[in-house]
């Protein structure tokens, strides 16, 4: 870190009694804040705690209704995501704010005051991207990339902006332990440089590593601050739940059923020129389990959701089995008649629709074979009345956090979208339930309680499929692992029987049995 005298003010960002109304609900409520030159301080908290808003204040996203921001010294009224920039704050979303039909260049083109020509932006974010380890192409469309490349999107052109400050909201939530390393390297050369990052994550490991002090939000309030190097992972999520956070069980045995769950050789091909085609995957799941599916992003983990869940039917109808029936060439609709569920990986727009209310989101996703039956003709406002009840009944059992009665799923943070999101497919207790990434951005008391509801389903009696690239998330809730790469799908294996080792050369795309049955 640079010594603390080539400062010219101790503190580069303070904020004072900040408070965020909407209505009556205090999102952010009197918080205090300050942020010295030079460092990397977190911010923690449960989904709901007013992490979110607390930062789109910071960045002229939202205005504070009561408290007061001073900038290098200044007092500021920050009135734009322009002016924050042009103060020297850049800010990276957790959720996207890119356009897909047009290119990687594109898009930073449009989050630059600087007015440079297209193949100036097009050089300098590739120059930046291989510099930083986050590689992008910036001539791809973006409708074309994975999650984890659109993450490298947001994150390049952040930086392009040469920011005295940083806001990073969950930017390793995408991204490989590799990648993940890239980026800590970036910011520790930036501390370095008396540049200074506010960094929200709820991997707890990453703020133990990287961060200086953490600020813990609850409620709304401060409740505390650390060293998060004095700390544990333990002691951090106590901090920010209030509460000891409960371990997940998947002690005792389930004895295992039918297979519900089927791959027989389902290859399909690459959709875009930069998507990833699938080839002969073999896959079976059993009543009774939980398979786990790890791999690096973009290695045909989204292709694969997308082929099992009928988004995308494939060819060969034989190639894809529910409970015994062939459906490749099924679309999602009559996979779920059947007693299927889905979680996909992106919440905004592919599992919910932001500005609908969340008694809608459930309708599209189950009330959907006879939609105008069940909200017309003289039983439509007892049978709505029903789904909001059903709204209520998931986010109790959740926790969902949330403003009002039905809001808008758009209002939600991202973990009690995701909470709701998972509990709406939980909710119908399906025979076979797929998800994709099912704690992205989800803080661990969240994480702990979707976790176990996945361990719990498959105690019950169904097959669960889980695609996820945490390696935590993995052990504590598989029976079996499978490790996808470049398309191609191992052998599974019992979770007891592998490693992390032996994982991350599966990972590797060593497909060969031997290091496998080495653990056997």
């Amino acid at each position: 870190m640079a010594a603390e005298g080539v400062f010219a003010y101790a503190t580069l960002l303070s904020v004072s009694k900040l408070t965020k109304l909407f209505g009556s609900f205090a999102a952010c409520d009197g918080i205090d804040l300050d942020i010295r030159p030079g460092e990397i301080h977190a911010l923690l908290g449960e989904n709901g705690a007013g992490k979110s808003t607390l930062v789109k204040m910071l960045f002229g996203v939202l205005a504070p209704t009561s408290g007061s921001i001073v900038w290098n010294g200044e007092p500021v009224r920050i009135a734009s995501p322009a002016a924050a920039r042009k103060l020297g704050i850049g800010m990276v979303f957790q959720h996207f704010s890119l356009f897909e039909a047009l290119t990687v260049a594109e898009n930073i083109a449009l989050s630059l005051d600087e007015k440079l020509p297209l193949a100036r932006i097009a050089e300098r974010a590739s120059e930046l991207s291989q510099a930083y380890g986050l590689p992008l192409d910036p001539h791809a469309h973006v409708a074309d990339l994975s999650v984890g490349e659109r993450q490298r999107i947001e994150i390049v052109r952040a930086l392009l902006q040469n920011p005295q400050l940083i806001i990073l909201d969950e930017p390793t939530s995408v991204l490989t332990p590799q990648e993940a390393d890239r980026l800590f390297e970036t910011l520790f050369k930036l501390r370095s440089e008396g540049r200074s990052v506010l960094y929200i994550s709820h991997r707890l490991e990453e703020v133990q590593r990287i961060c200086d002090r953490a600020t813990v939000l609850r409620h709304g309030k401060v409740t505390g601050a650390c060293d998060p190097r004095q700390e544990t992972p333990a002691s951090l999520a106590r901090m920010m739940v209030g509460a000891e956070v409960a371990h997940v069980s998947a002690a005792g045995t389930t004895t295992r059923g039918d297979v519900l769950l089927e791959a027989r050789h389902l290859s399909a091909a690459a959709r875009t020129p930069f998507a990833v085609s699938l080839k002969e995957i073999c896959l079976k799941v059993r009543a009774g389990e939980v398979l786990a599916i790890a791999g690096v992003a973009g290695n045909g983990q989204g292709e694969l959701f997308d082929a099992l869940s009928g988004e995308y039917p494939v060819q060969a109808e034989e190639t894809v089995q529910i409970r015994g029936k062939a459906v490749g060439r099924e679309g999602i609709n009559a996979r779920r008649l059947m007693g299927a569920g889905f979680v996909p990986e992106e919440r905004h727009g592919h599992a919910a629709v932001s500005v609908l209310p969340l008694s809608d989101n459930l309708v599209l996703a189950r009330y959907w074979s006879d939609r105008k039956a069940f909200l017309s003709g003289p039983l439509g406002i007892i049978r709505s009345g029903a789904v909001r009840m059903a709204a209520r009944r998931i986010c109790d059992v959740m926790d969902v956090r949330k403003s009002g009665d039905d809001p808008a799923a758009g209002s939600l943070s991202g973990g009690n979208l995701q909470k709701f999101i998972v509990g709406r497919e939980l909710d119908r207790q399906p025979a076979v339930l797929v998800v994709n990434q099912p704690t992205w951005g989800v803080d661990a008391g969240a994480a702990s309680r979707i976790r176990q509801a996945l361990v719990d389903l498959a105690k019950a009696g169904s097959a669960v499929l889980v695609i996820s690239q945490d390696l935590d998330e993995i052990f504590e809730v598989a029976t079996e692992i499978a490790v996808i790469s470049e398309g191609r799908l191992s052998d599974a294996y019992p979770a007891g029987a592998l490693t992390r080792e032996k994982i991350g050369l599966l990972m590797g795309g060593l497909q060969g049995k031997t290091e496998a049955t080495d653990a056997h």
